[in-house]
């Protein structure tokens, strides 16, 4: 008996299907889905809900993407077309990789759904963005002097998902409380301290530290200082040949 092949459950992975109603293009679909993604989070996304946003019966959308998964696949590629990958001749690479991940992480925080779901949204590494992110950011590393690129890429994004990710949650309960930033630290920070008693450092650091005015800079500091302990690991990991890179 001839073995039969399973089909690769990506949506890269099969031919796209015709369109039977011009109007209703797979690009708008997508283009709706992550409006409606920014403005209600991945809970709210459904076919039926997304069709009436489109003034279309959910089925007419089955005509373009098989289910929502696929959905989600095209929708994380899409806004990877906005993290931007500098070009470099390798001496610069610290601050094309920061450049880099600064992208990634303003493209986080405007698409907040996006980092919960990377992981899950089948083989997004398939999308034509997401693997140009990773051919360029490739490119960077191999012109810095790693001889395999692969580790380097991987910790970064690591971080970079990983800092995001809380920072966005952080942001939507912000949001939940209909304060400003500030006006939210500066309630929490009592209770913060009250919190940290017995904790010597914690107290330490929640005593010393004034509510900051402008909590967006201190965000970006932290991430910068965590970034710039990242790129000095990853320094040591250039051959001597390349010192001068480090």
């Amino acid at each position: 008996m001839a073995a039969t092949t399973k089909p690769i459950p990506s949506v890269w992975a099969r031919p796209q299907r015709e369109a039977d109603r011009p109007a209703l293009s797979r690009d708008a679909i997508v283009r709706e889905a992550i409006a409606l993604l920014d403005a209600e989070g991945v809970d709210a996304l459904s076919m039926r809900k997304l069709g009436a946003r489109l003034n279309a019966a959910a089925t007419s959308l089955y005509r373009h993407v098989a289910n929502k998964d696929e959905l989600m696949e095209l929708a994380v590629d899409e806004v990877a077309a906005e993290v931007t990958v500098p070009a470099t001749d390798g001496r610069d690479w610290r601050a094309a990789v920061t450049q880099a991940a600064r992208s990634f992480r303003d493209t986080v925080l405007h698409h907040p759904w996006l980092a919960s779901v990377m992981g899950h949204a089948g083989l997004a590494c398939l999308g034509p963005n997401l693997m140009s992110v990773s051919e360029r950011l490739a490119a960077l590393f191999t012109k810095a002097g790693f001889p395999d690129p692969r580790g380097a890429i991987d910790v970064v994004l690591s971080y970079v998902i990983g800092m995001s990710t809380a920072e966005a949650a952080w942001l939507t309960t912000v949001a939940r409380s209909g304060e400003t930033e500030a006006d939210f630290v500066a309630r929490l920070m009592p209770a913060a301290q009250r919190a940290a008693a017995g904790y010597d450092y914690l107290t330490q650091a929640y005593y010393t530290a004034a509510p900051n005015p402008d909590p967006a800079l201190a965000r970006d500091t932290k991430f910068a200082d965590g970034l710039g302990i990242v790129l000095d690991g990853l320094a040591t990991r250039i051959p001597r040949g390349n010192v001068a890179r480090r």
